[in-house]
């Protein structure tokens, strides 16, 4: 990329198709939003004991990615796609998510994700992130997208929109996990908890807010119960 300083910025090819992609998207798809919080202090609890038992980190994005296949599993429509007058429901549920790299951003694809273990996720998702910052993904790696998943929690970041990628229909946005004070009423005492924002973008000619709402409630229960996911 050019000098930042400089008065104009030259658009990289990653950064123009990137641009192109989204513009079309934000264009065609008529998205609604909706915000759930999970509560994931067990989840981040359990992980160093995971890391011990399968000789793997398990990340948090781990869990995202199978909590996320899951859903779609039981809830097909998340990863269909508008046809002509048809939905096409995706034969596979391909997880893409979002990695940051020196050469933009780039969205490598956990393929049936829903018929991997916890672990074999957390392999092929440090794997594939290692490629996407080395530039060594191949072409199959980064296509079959069919539902998306975009976490910003690293960054700091509370709570945002994602944009709907072309290849699919739904994205779960993910954000940092915040110590928050809350309130147990069976022991009438207040606990800090470690809670996650989830927001959900989807095609409204998809599917619609009733079926989006209990598709991240099935996300937000499954993170709060996390040794269903192990």
């Amino acid at each position: 990329m050019d000098n930042p300083t400089k008065k104009h910025i030259r658009l990289t090819r990653i950064q123009k198709l990137i641009g192109d992609r989204m513009l079309k998207s934000k264009l065609n798809k008529p998205c609604f939003y909706i915000c759930s919080k999970a509560d994931i202090t067990e989840l981040m609890a359990i992980r160093p004991k995971l890391r011990k038992s399968f000789g793997v980190k398990i990340t948090t994005n781990a869990f995202y990615i199978r909590a996320l296949s899951l859903a779609v599993k039981k809830y097909p429509l998340a990863a269909g796609k508008v046809e002509g007058d048809k939905i096409r429901i995706a034969e596979r549920i391909n997880v893409g998510f979002a990695v940051n790299a020196p050469q933009g951003l780039v969205v490598p694809v956990v393929k049936d994700a829903a018929e991997k273990t916890l672990p074999d996720i957390a392999r092929e998702e440090a794997l594939l992130t290692y490629k996407a910052r080395d530039n060594q993904l191949t072409l199959e790696e980064i296509e079959g997208e069919t539902v998306a998943l975009s976490n910003l929690g690293a960054y700091g970041i509370d709570c945002f929109l994602g944009i709907v990628p072309p290849p699919a229909s739904t994205i779960l946005a993910v954000g940092n996990a915040i110590p928050t004070p809350v309130y147990q009423g069976e022991s009438d005492t207040i606990t800090v908890r470690k809670i996650v924002s989830l927001s959900l973008a989807a095609d409204h000619r998809v599917m619609n807010e009733v079926y989006a709402a209990e598709f991240l409630n099935f996300i937000t229960a499954e993170l709060q119960n996390p040794q269903r996911l192990v």
